[in-house]
């Protein structure tokens, strides 16, 4: 059963990092969309590596947009410069404890560190802002550069799961607890 989260979208709609803004994503980022996901090095990883359709990448924008409109919160467009470069951030899991952590970055913006850059937002989000107590990432086991990632930002291999009818390793990060005692002085 997923959490409930609720937040209003006004204070989450953008955020900036050093050298990303992470906004909400519009319909105008259609044509963006389905350049990124026409990529096949972008869907390599999935069980069905095709690429996606036009319509299919319309269909992917708007589930994004909805999930704003439904949490206030979601995947963010990703600018680098005012170029669009990818979609990524942390949504509602259906099937998962913990809320899910995504990214797709366009294959020129690779090998750049904004994967990184990214996942470290989304997790200040989502226990800062959301105070989520776990945060969870899918990636394929082919997707070494994923996982690197995830790892790097402190996430643990949890196991295998079965995703889309394709083994998947589940990668996970809890929050941090704050321990508060008195000293033995």
């Amino acid at each position: 059963m997923p959490e409930n989260y609720r937040v209003d979208s006004r204070q989450t709609g953008s955020r900036r990092t050093t050298r990303l803004l992470l906004r909400q994503p519009t319909a105008a980022d259609v044509a963006f969309v389905t350049r990124l996901f026409a990529r096949p090095e972008l869907v390599a990883h999935r069980p069905d590596p095709s690429p996606d359709t036009a319509r299919q990448s319309t269909e992917r924008l708007l589930r994004d947009i909805d999930h704003w409109r439904e949490h206030g919160f979601g995947r963010w467009a990703i600018e680098v410069d005012g170029v669009p470069v990818g979609f990524g951030g942390v949504t509602v899991s259906k099937d998962f404890r913990g809320l899910n952590l995504s990214y797709h970055l366009h294959p020129e913006s690779w090998g750049h560190g904004y994967a990184t850059e990214v996942v470290r937002a989304a997790l200040a989000f989502a226990f800062e802002d959301l105070h989520a107590e776990r945060v969870i990432g899918l990636v394929r086991t082919a997707n070494a550069a994923s996982r690197r990632v995830l790892e790097k930002c402190g996430f643990l291999f949890e196991g295998q799961v079965t995703l889309h009818g394709a083994p998947t390793n589940l990668f996970a990060l809890e929050r941090r607890r704050e321990t508060t005692g008195t000293s033995g002085r």
